[in-house]
C-alpha cells in the first residue's frame, strides 16, 4: 500500500509540474524589442525567432515597440500574461542604466522579470576623424590632458549606453571632455567624418564602412577581449585605459511569474537556436558574437551590470527625472 501512495503522490507532483510544457506552445509565441525595426536588437530578435519557430513548431511574431528610454517594450512585457507567449529581447545593460535613472518607471527589472538566456554581444570601439592627431587612445589621453574640457565626445542621447561608455572613459583615463548628445548613431556620423566632434565610443557596425575607406579611424575596443571582425584593435585596457568595459549586448527575459519548466524549455531552445551556423554567420556580419547562458548566469550579468553603470551614473551626476 505505501508504494501506491508514493506512486499516487509522486504522479500528482509530475501532473502539477509539467502541464504547462507538456502542451507547450499551443500557440504563436510574441517577442517584443524595445526598439525600433532595422536596429541590433531587431535583427536579433528576427533572426533568433525563425529559428525558435522551427524548433518549436509555432510562429515567433516580432513586436517593435520604442519610445521612452526603452521602458514602454520593456512595461509592456511586465504586464503581459506570465504564460510563455511573450518575450523580452532587450540589452542588460541598458535595462541596469534604465534602473538607474528612470526611479518612477512602473517595473523593475530584478523583480518584474525571469532571466531566460543570453544571445551574444557587440563591440563597442573608440573612433575618431581621419583628420584626428591621435594614432592611438593614449594620444588622445594626452591631447585631452592638454586641452581640458575643449575636445567633445559624441554620443546617441543623453543617458544612452554610448553617453555613459563615453562617462566611463573620462572616468578611467581622468580627464576632461565635452559631452555633444545626438539623436542616435546616424546624426553622429556626419559630424564625426567632417571633424567636427573629436570622438565617439560607439557601436561599430556603423562605421565599418567609413574605417574600411579611411575616412574615419578606429583605435580601441571596449570588449573585454579583442573583437572578431577587427582583431587588430586593442582592448581598451591594451591600449593604455583599463576600466573602460562596454558592449552592446541581446539577452532574453520573461515575465516573472511564467512557469519555470516553460524558462527552461525556452532557455534549452534559444541555446540549440544559437548554435546554427547560418545564424552565427549572419549575426557576425552585424558584428555581433552569440554567446548563450542559463538563467542563472544571466541573472549574475546583470547584477553585475547593475553595479557597474550605477557606479558611472553616480560618479557623473548624471539625472534625467
Amino acid at each position: 500500500m505505501r508504494w501506491f501512495v508514493r506512486f499516487i503522490a509522486a504522479a500528482a507532483w509530475l501532473a502539477l509540474a509539467v502541464p504547462a510544457a507538456a502542451q507547450y506552445p499551443a500557440k504563436p509565441i510574441r517577442f517584443v524589442a524595445p526598439f525600433p525595426p532595422g536596429g541590433g536588437i531587431d535583427i536579433v530578435s528576427r533572426a533568433l525567432g525563425e529559428k525558435v519557430s522551427a524548433r518549436l513548431g509555432q510562429p515567433v511574431v516580432v513586436e517593435n515597440r520604442p519610445g521612452a528610454g526603452m521602458t514602454l517594450g520593456t512595461e509592456i512585457v511586465a504586464r503581459s500574461a506570465p504564460d510563455g507567449y511573450t518575450f523580452l529581447v532587450s540589452p542588460i545593460n541598458s535595462q541596469a542604466i534604465v534602473h538607474h535613472l528612470y526611479p518612477k518607471r512602473s517595473f523593475d527589472i530584478r523583480r518584474d522579470f525571469a532571466p531566460v538566456a543570453r544571445i551574444g554581444y557587440g563591440t563597442v570601439a573608440f573612433v575618431v576623424p581621419q583628420s584626428s592627431r591621435a594614432a592611438s587612445v593614449k594620444d588622445f589621453v594626452a591631447m585631452a590632458k592638454a586641452n581640458p574640457g575643449r575636445l567633445t565626445f559624441a554620443s546617441s542621447g543623453t543617458g544612452a549606453l554610448i553617453h555613459l561608455t563615453g562617462e566611463m572613459f573620462k572616468q578611467a583615463a581622468g580627464i576632461e571632455l565635452t559631452h555633444v548628445p545626438y539623436k542616435g548613431t546616424t546624426a553622429i556620423l556626419p559630424d564625426l567624418l567632417d571633424g567636427r566632434v573629436d570622438m565617439a565610443l560607439d557601436s561599430l557596425p556603423a562605421y565599418i564602412p567609413h574605417i574600411k575607406s579611411g575616412k574615419l579611424r578606429a583605435l580601441a575596443v571596449a570588449s573585454p577581449q579583442r573583437s572578431a571582425i577587427m582583431p587588430e584593435l586593442p582592448t581598451m585596457a591594451e591600449a593604455g585605459v583599463p576600466g573602460v568595459v562596454s558592449w552592446t549586448d541581446y539577452a532574453m527575459y520573461a515575465p516573472a511569474a511564467t512557469p519555470k519548466e516553460i524558462i527552461v524549455l525556452m532557455s534549452r531552445e534559444v541555446n540549440a537556436a544559437l548554435q546554427a551556423e547560418d545564424l552565427r554567420a549572419k549575426l557576425a556580419v552585424q558584428g555581433i558574437e552569440i554567446s548563450g547562458s542559463t538563467p542563472e548566469a544571466l541573472q549574475a550579468e546583470l547584477a553585475a551590470e547593475l553595479e557597474k553603470w550605477g557606479k558611472v551614473i553616480r560618479d557623473a551626476n548624471i539625472k534625467l527625472e
